[in-house]
C-alpha cells in the first residue's frame, strides 16, 4: 500500500491540503519499499483527492483536514487519519507497528461557505482571538512585496485588519537569529493581536506556540501579499 503524509521540514504538517510537500511511503508486509517526497502540487477544491489516486495512495496522514476534503478522499477509496503530529520517521514507525492513533483535528481553520477567518477549535483549545489581525510574512514592506516563504525568519510581516484593510508593517527582530528564531517570532506575534498567520512554511515548535495563543497557521502561501488574502478566501467559498 502507499501512505500519504502532510509534511513540513521533517514534521507532519498541520494543515494536509497547504503544507508544502507530501511523504509518500510505499510499505508492503511491514517493510518500507520506496519512499519519496514531492512538492504540493497546489491547494485546489478536488484535485489532490484525484492526483493522490492517481498515485495509488490508499491512506492519508494529516495533521487536520477539512470535511469536505475527508469526503472527497472517502469517495476515492482513501482512508484519512487526521490529528497526527510528531517527525515523519516516528509517523512510518507507528503506522507500520499498528501504534498510530488519530486525534483532535489540527487543521485550524473551517471549510466550506463560512467565513475565511472563523476558526474551528479541538476540546482544549485557547478560545479564539475576537477582533484579530491576518499577519503575512513579507519580503518587503508594501503589499505588492512577495509572501516571504518562511514564518521564523520572515523579513516583514503584514499585520491586515480585515475589517477596514488598515495595514501594520512590522519588521521581523528574529529573522539573524542564531537559534530560536520561530519561537522568539511566535511569541512576537502572539502579542499583536493576531488570529490568523499566512506564510510559506512554519516550523513545529512556532506552530505549538502560536496554536496555544489562539492563532490559526496557514502554510504552502505563495506570490504576491496583494494577492494572497483574496486567493485564500476564494479557496474557502
Amino acid at each position: 500500500m502507499k501512505v500519504a503524509i502532510s509534511t513540513d521540514q521533517g514534521y507532519v504538517s498541520a494543515h494536509f491540503g497547504r503544507c508544502p510537500s507530501y511523504t509518500i511511503v510505499e510499505i508492503k508486509e511491514g517493510k518500507i519499499l520506496n519512499r519519496e517526497e514531492i512538492p504540493n502540487p497546489g491547494h485546489q477544491p478536488g484535485f489532490l483527492p484525484q492526483y493522490l489516486s492517481e498515485r495509488g495512495v490508499s491512506c492519508i496522514i494529516a495533521g487536520g483536514m477539512g470535511h469536505r476534503a475527508k469526503d472527497l478522499f472517502f469517495q476515492k477509496n482513501i482512508e484519512t487519519i487526521t490529528g497526527v503530529e510528531g517527525t515523519i520517521d516516528e509517523v512510518i514507525s507507528k503506522f507500520i507497528n499498528q501504534e498510530l492513533k488519530a486525534g483532535n483535528d489540527l487543521c485550524g481553520h473551517s471549510h466550506g461557505k463560512v467565513s475565511p477567518f472563523s476558526h474551528e477549535y479541538s476540546p482544549g483549545a485557547v478560545p479564539h482571538k475576537s477582533g484579530g489581525r491576518i499577519c503575512i510574512t513579507s519580503k518587503g514592506t508594501s503589499l505588492d512585496a512577495e509572501v516571504d516563504p518562511a514564518f521564523g525568519r520572515a523579513q516583514y510581516f503584514l499585520l491586515i485588519n480585515p475589517e477596514t484593510m488598515d495595514v501594520e508593517v512590522l519588521e521581523n527582530p528574529n529573522k539573524d537569529a542564531v537559534q530560536g528564531a520561530g519561537i522568539q517570532t511566535a511569541q512576537l506575534i502572539s502579542e499583536k493581536n493576531v488570529k490568523t498567520i499566512l506564510t510559506g512554511s512554519c516550523g513545529p515548535n512556532a506552530q505549538r506556540v502560536l496554536q496555544s495563543s489562539g492563532i490559526t497557521v496557514i502554510t504552502g502561501i505563495t506570490g504576491k501579499v496583494k494577492e494572497a488574502l483574496p486567493r485564500y478566501k476564494m479557496e474557502l467559498e
